[in-house]
């Protein structure tokens, strides 16, 4: 009787944080969005853009001609900032070194055995270790099952920044998302992440919201 009225007062205390969460985001959208619905804000919007190709169809070719898409930018548009960061898979770390000619934008890789992160430690760290060699500056990984692997992974990445996808749409709710946020920032993640894209549940307000909290 005791478990199940500590299992009734967990869920209890969860639905409530849960709620809180929620009103939280509606009180910002309402009093926020049309405060920030201004050039400024989105230019600075635009300018942290995550410029993203990770089909399964990406080739050496498609992949330079997207980073040229970069190189080109800013002679096509010298009102806007350029993207913040160009990010592939792993394979083309080098060919978007060799392409990119803008100062400024990072080149990220998802690594880890993304989006899945079942692989491995040593298949993660040896996909991460040639990524970082091929001049990726920034590493994105699924966050996995435990720390240590986070901690492994970004002693691999040295001085590139690595971020630690959460894959929020997977969690069951805010007190989830806030434990694995606290569990990746503890392991070494210098940026956290919603997901991936590729679950059905993606991005939501509510979990960037915790996120920032």
């Amino acid at each position: 009787v005791c478990k199940l009225k500590d299992r009734s007062a967990l869920a209890g205390s969860i639905s409530t944080m849960d709620r809180l969460v929620r009103t939280a985001v509606q009180q910002i959208i309402a009093e926020k969005v049309h405060e920030n619905d201004n050039l400024e804000t989105k230019k600075f919007l635009f300018g942290s853009i995550e410029l993203t190709t990770l089909k399964t169809t990406d080739s050496d070719e498609s992949v330079m001609a997207f980073a040229e898409r970069i190189n080109q930018f800013d002679a096509a548009y010298p009102n806007l900032p350029h993207v913040a960061t160009i990010c592939v898979y792993p394979c083309f770390a080098s060919i978007v070194s060799e392409t990119l000619e803008v100062d400024g934008v990072e080149i990220a890789c998802v690594s880890g055995s993304f989006p899945s992160s079942q692989a491995l430690i040593e298949v993660k760290i040896a996909e991460t270790a040639l990524a970082v060699k091929d001049g990726a500056t920034e590493i994105d990984i699924v966050m996995p099952g435990v720390c240590d692997d986070i901690s492994e992974l970004k002693q691999t990445c040295g001085t590139a920044a690595m971020k630690v996808i959460l894959e929020t749409g997977c969690l069951r709710n805010a007190s989830d998302i806030k434990k694995a946020s606290i569990l990746s920032m503890y392991a070494g993640a210098d940026y956290i992440k919603t997901s991936t894209g590729k679950e059905k549940i993606a991005a939501t307000p509510e979990a960037a919201y915790v996120m920032c909290q």
